[in-house]
């Protein structure tokens, strides 16, 4: 089985010219390690014009509609760490984008996870400024999180 978040889902020192790149970057980090089929980036783009997946905090969590679910290989999340930031709608600034595609209804335990290690601001400077994978998983890890 498939872990939820694996190290070769986490990109650091990415950049992305606009919110979709940034979502594009997540959607392909899944597609690449097979947790999703290459549909389920449009159906992120599509979720996304429902409503923003930004959530405060430099933190945009990415994920597809409702009806992607037959997209979705194994429950994961990708890791896109931009330093300097990616404008993402309404003049927020994302510096996490957490791409996430759940089996099932995972993907709500999933969002509630991310969530709880969000929800501290120290967590989220350390998920931007974190130097190596290994150092990111660790904030997730320590919180008991993934």
């Amino acid at each position: 089985m498939k872990p939820v978040l694996a190290k070769e889902n986490i990109y650091l020192n990415q950049s992305a010219a606009s919110q979709k790149d940034a979502i594009r970057l997540a959607g392909e980090a899944l597609v690449e390690t097979g947790y999703v089929t290459a549909d389920y980036i449009e159906k992120m783009f599509a979720r996304e014009n429902v409503s923003s997946t930004y959530m405060g905090n430099a933190i945009a969590i990415p994920h597809g509609t409702e009806d992607a679910k037959q997209e979705v290989l194994h429950s994961g999340i990708s890791v896109i760490q931009i330093p300097d930031g990616v404008e993402y709608g309404d003049g927020n600034i994302a510096k996490v984008v957490f791409g996430i595609a759940g089996k099932n209804d995972e993907h709500l335990d999933i969002l509630s996870k991310i969530a709880i290690v969000c929800s501290e601001e120290d967590n989220v400077e350390r998920l931007i400024n974190a130097k190596d994978k290994d150092e990111l998983m660790a904030v997730f890890e320590e919180g008991g999180q993934l």
